[in-house]
């Protein structure tokens, strides 16, 4: 009975290869799979959704001998709906605007310090493990979100994919292991929210939603002008580090 059921269950898998809309469905369910098993767990941290959902599916393709190509061509529709969710963010922020007004001095300056904490302590790092020019340049990035760190890799002469694998690891790590510290500091929500979207990027700030709209506002708030002070501030650095 297996040995019937293998092959009509392979033949149904060629067929749905095929559908554009493929990559789309598995990654939504790889999500929700991976959503359901961090609730289910307690929301351990080692159990991060998206990270159990890139596992899943990295398992999935190799196993099946999926190329990433046409997996991509469904899920780009995710990675299309990137863009909108970064300009929503606008609104929870716009909720949060008297607060953001009240702290906007620790709010610059704290976002200077983690912007340049990041940078510094990432080539640094790499710089005394050993590491090529072409790495270190593609770790500098490493904070801010996918489509900028891959932008500013390849302007300073970095690796872009490198760059974009550095930055996943990181928001998944900082999405896991950073508000469980956060919270043993007992930073408050601007704070937390704050460091999330500075060290974190998108991955960091999907989390901070999860604990509330004012970390998540602060989240997205420190994203955006993390984004922007990482492009002014690498190559700067670099200058002058020759």
């Amino acid at each position: 009975m297996t040995g019937e059921l293998l092959p009509e269950i392979w033949r149904l898998w060629v067929y749905l290869e095929a559908t554009p809309l493929l990559g789309l469905t598995l990654t939504l369910l790889a999500y929700l799979l991976g959503l359901w098993l961090y609730q289910r767990s307690g929301q351990q941290p080692w159990l991060n959704p998206v990270a159990v959902a890139i596992l899943l599916l990295v398992a999935l393709l190799i196993l099946t001998g999926t190329g990433y190509p046409t997996y991509f061509e469904g899920a780009q529709f995710i990675h299309f709906l990137l863009g909108p969710a970064t300009v929503a963010l606008a609104v929870p922020l716009y909720g949060q605007a008297g607060r953001v007004r009240e702290r906007l001095l620790p709010v610059l300056l704290g976002l200077l310090a983690g912007s340049l904490t990041a940078i510094v302590s990432a080539v640094g790092f790499t710089y005394l493990l050993g590491g090529s020019r072409e790495t270190l340049l593609s770790m500098a990035p490493k904070s801010v979100t996918t489509p900028v760190a891959m932008g500013i890799s390849e302007a300073i002469g970095g690796l872009p994919s490198l760059t974009a694998v550095l930055v996943i690891l990181t928001g998944i790590s900082g999405g896991m292991l950073a508000p469980g510290l956060l919270r043993r500091l007992r930073a408050d929500p601007e704070s937390t929210g704050l460091a999330l979207g500075v060290a974190s990027h998108g991955i960091g700030t999907a989390r901070a939603f999860q604990l509330g709209e004012r970390e998540g506002a602060f989240a997205g708030l420190a994203m955006g002008l993390n984004a922007l002070l990482t492009a002014v501030l690498v190559p700067l650095l670099l200058g002058w580090w020759g």
